[in-house]
């Protein structure tokens, strides 16, 4: 098939640019409908890495040292089944373990660069043959004959006999009110900052306390995240909110006390009321959606990929869509 993606801004510049990259699929506080997908995404992440290296020639920063999870009483049995492959005081030397939450879990998680992935998404996807029509917002879907038959933006219109919605958190603005009931994505904010660190400041997994997240990249910097707001689509940086991550990054990790800061920034997770992604085809013949993964998204791609194109080909998905149906709204 010919793929054409019509985007409102820059390819990958919202949620996924602004993700955090942990590819968490633990089933610990995930939704039970969405297990199944995420381990099956998982074990797929480092094939997919390779597919897009080879096609891209962009490497890609995928890490596999896994992740430090800490909790209280309440992670005491998965502690024992998940048991530190070492000390805590070995495996990360410069870190405090949090007094509100001391007992901690290892798991074999994965962590990757979104915006190395995304680099290496975009080439790999004109290396193949795919076209981006960049600035313009998809506005309404056009139809004929009781089918999707392409998209309109306010000064263009592309025909196609199939149309894919993943929009993220504005996929329930396109379309509204043409083909009844609306997509109920909503945005969630998430503010993050990201610290150049030496070696009092360095740590090689992953850290989960409840109430910030460490996430190392191979090249020396520690991104520290994030926030979960409601505040429509506001992507404004707090200086106050970035300074308590901070904080919280160095009660943690006190080396980080002179860390730099090189970045902050906000983006819009699109949530929607069950926490589950929509995945599938819409009432429309010919109109398909693949949006909602909430706080997912890096980790859910290659599978999403696989089982929407799958869909799309006329083949049954390789993973049972039922519970991510459209229609389930």
């Amino acid at each position: 098939m010919s793929v054409l993606v019509v985007e409102k801004g820059e390819p990958g510049r919202e949620a996924s640019w602004a993700a955090g990259g942990m590819l968490a699929d633990f089933p610990l506080g995930m939704p039970v409908a969405l297990r199944d997908l995420a381990e099956a995404s998982a074990r797929r992440y480092p094939d997919f890495v390779s597919e897009l290296e080879a096609e891209s020639g962009i490497r890609i920063d995928l890490r596999v040292e896994g992740t430090l999870v800490f909790g209280g009483e309440e992670h005491e049995t998965l502690a024992a089944e998940h048991p530190l492959p070492g000390p805590l005081h070995e495996l990360e030397p410069g870190l405090r373990a949090p007094a509100q939450a001391p007992v901690c879990l290892y798991l074999k998680e994965r962590s990757v660069d979104p915006r190395e992935l995304l680099a290496a998404a975009i080439g790999a996807a004109r290396q193949l043959g795919v076209e981006f029509s960049c600035g313009e917002a998809v506005v309404g879907i056009e139809t004929s004959e009781g089918g999707a038959s392409g998209v309109r933006t306010p000064r263009s219109t592309f025909s196609s006999g199939i149309v894919v919605n993943c929009a993220g958190a504005w996929a329930g603005q396109i379309g509204a009110g043409q083909l009844g009931a609306a997509i109920p994505t909503r945005p969630v904010k998430g503010q993050m900052l990201c610290l150049a660190v030496d070696e009092r400041g360095s740590v090689r997994h992953v850290v989960r306390p409840p109430d910030v997240y460490l996430i190392p990249r191979s090249d020396g910097r520690l991104v520290v995240g994030a926030t979960q707001e409601e505040a429509g689509f506001d992507k404004q940086v707090v200086p106050e909110t970035i300074q308590r991550l901070q904080q919280a990054a160095i009660d943690l990790v006190p080396g980080l006390s002179d860390a730099p800061v090189l970045e902050s920034w906000a983006g819009l997770r699109p949530g929607t009321p069950d926490k589950l992604p929509i995945l599938g085809r819409a009432s429309l013949p010919g109109y398909f959606v693949a949006t909602g993964h909430f706080r997912d998204g890096i980790l859910l791609a290659p599978v999403t990929a696989r089982v929407m194109g799958q869909l799309i080909c006329g083949e049954k998905p390789e993973i049972e869509l039922g519970a991510f149906g459209a229609g389930r709204f």
